[in-house]
């Protein structure tokens, strides 16, 4: 089974040159990176690490990016990574196993048991309850098989045919949760591991909370509607 990673970056210097170096480049057949529009040194950093870069050009956001690898990538399955601290670089070798054993999807999960939160050691933790939230919708409505803890991480693995399958349109950081709603939908077979999720690396995330929100429910009220 051939496996790439893709990496998602808009301007990611601070954290690409910190997470970069500790990418296990061995664990998969193959590494390149879409890029929505950096003008902070990422693209150049990534080359002179031998990472090719495909700049997203007029599509722009992170659903597009999405797309995008996936048309470029001839691999059975990608493995999607965002450079930004968040995610650790180390359980990337947890994936291949995982998909090996015939399951289409493979969440790194945020919110399972023996996961790490980044906002777990907070008293109040709003980004968390709000994805728990929007995943306690989707299994609800959608979801006939095991339960899945975290429809929202984008640190995940696809097979191509699956997405494929699913085929997404979803905007923005929609994408990943759209996709965990049609896997639910078709009865793909979705796993999780646990991960844990550390600070962001190099300012804030480009993901606003009230507006990203607003995203979800729209989409899955769409999604209700497509049912």
């Amino acid at each position: 089974m051939t496996i790439e990673l893709a990496l998602f970056t808009y301007n990611e210097i601070e954290g690409s040159r910190a997470i970069v170096p500790h990418i296990p480049r061995e664990s998969v057949n193959g590494i390149f990176a879409i890029d929505g529009g950096s003008t902070d040194g990422t693209v150049e950093y990534l080359e002179s690490q031998g990472i090719p870069v495909i700049r997203q050009g007029a599509e722009k956001g992170r659903g597009a990016a999405f797309r995008i690898a996936f048309k470029h990538s001839k691999a059975d399955a990608l493995i999607c990574f965002s450079p930004d601290g968040n995610e650790d670089p180390a359980d990337i070798l947890k994936f291949r196993a995982l998909l090996e054993q015939g399951n289409d999807i493979v969440i790194a999960s945020r919110m399972m048991k023996g996961a790490y939160n980044e906002e777990d050691e907070h008293l109040l933790r709003w980004r968390k309850w709000a994805n728990l939230s929007f995943g306690w919708l989707a299994n609800v409505f959608f979801n006939k098989a095991a339960w899945v803890t975290d429809t929202i991480n984008g640190f995940r693995a696809v097979r191509s045919a699956s997405f494929a399958k699913l085929s997404p349109d979803g905007p923005g950081y929609t994408i990943e949760y759209q996709m965990s709603i049609r896997a639910m939908k078709q009865k793909l077979r979705i796993v999780e591991f646990p991960t844990h999720e550390s600070a962001r690396i190099g300012g804030e995330s480009y993901a606003k909370s009230l507006p990203t929100g607003c995203a979800f429910l729209k989409l899955f009220w769409r999604e209700m509607w497509l049912r």
